[in-house]
């Protein structure tokens, strides 16, 4: 599997604090080896479009798509507490 990242998330990257980088960063590596590894706890969040949720923290959220041997990486929320 790879990591591909959608342009609106690219920019939100640039704008993220550098400890919050450093865990996604973490949690991307944790996702290409394994999609259930504990800390990501993915889980389908949109079943019609297709878009699942992994965790980067406490505080944030990633949503992505699987297509092919492709993550792609879409978007990264503040998580509600």
């Amino acid at each position: 599997m790879k990591v591909r990242f959608a342009e609106p998330f690219q920019d939100y990257y640039k704008k993220l604090p550098q400890e919050v980088k450093r865990r996604l960063e973490k949690q991307l590596n944790f996702l290409l080896k394994d999609i259930r590894h504990p800390s990501l706890r993915a889980k389908k969040f949109d079943e019609a479009q297709d878009v699942w949720q992994a965790r980067v923290n406490g505080h944030y959220r990633f949503y992505f798509q699987i297509r092919g041997d492709t993550y792609f990486i879409l978007n990264l929320r503040k998580h509600r507490d």
